[in-house]
């Protein structure tokens, strides 16, 4: 498994070695040593997630305050670009983000650490996307900051208006959402 470091503290690409022939593909998605010494020993995962969004949905940026859950992300159909956006103050690039197309053909995987919002938005007609969070869905914690909040300034690669759900359209700006310590 290959690991590349990002631009933001803790967030990492992660991509497993691909065997493929004219039969298909085989690809070890997930071994928890190897995750272990990529991530460290400190993380387990205790829930997977499915989510199957349209071209032009998007969903976040989410985060719990507490609760706080991190999040290996990959696509096994489609195509989105995924983003981590940093909201612990004590870090050195806290307020900023990172983005990566996640699809199903590059087979990359997107370490998003608590303490991080976490969003993503559809690229191809559908995309199947599957995580793996580090503590379970607690919906009184949640928090979601604004999608296209001018602070924080994602660079989302569209030429859309979104897709959005309630809450997210109800999403908070940088300057009233909580942050971590």
């Amino acid at each position: 498994m290959k690991i590349t470091p990002t631009r933001l503290k803790d967030v990492v690409i992660l991509e497993p070695h691909v065997y493929g022939d004219a039969r298909g593909f085989f690809i070890e998605s997930y071994n928890a040593q190897l995750v272990r010494e990529a991530l460290g020993d400190n993380v387990d995962f205790v829930q997977d997630n499915h989510s199957r969004s349209a071209r032009g949905v998007l969903r976040g940026l989410h985060y719990q305050i507490k609760q706080p859950q991190g999040k290996l992300v990959r696509v096994v159909k489609g195509r989105i670009f995924d983003v981590a956006v940093d909201m612990r103050r004590s870090s050195p690039t806290f307020k900023q983000w990172e983005g990566i197309e996640l699809s199903e053909d590059n087979y990359r995987q997107l370490w998003v650490p608590p303490g991080f919002a976490h969003g993503f938005v559809v690229l191809s007609d559908s995309a199947d996307v599957l995580y793996k969070t580090t503590d379970y869905y607690a919906p009184q914690h949640e928090r979601s900051l604004s999608w296209n909040d001018p602070t924080v300034a994602v660079e989302w690669p569209i030429d859309f208006a979104p897709i959005l759900s309630a809450r997210d359209v109800g999403g908070l700006s940088w300057d009233h959402a909580e942050t971590f310590a």
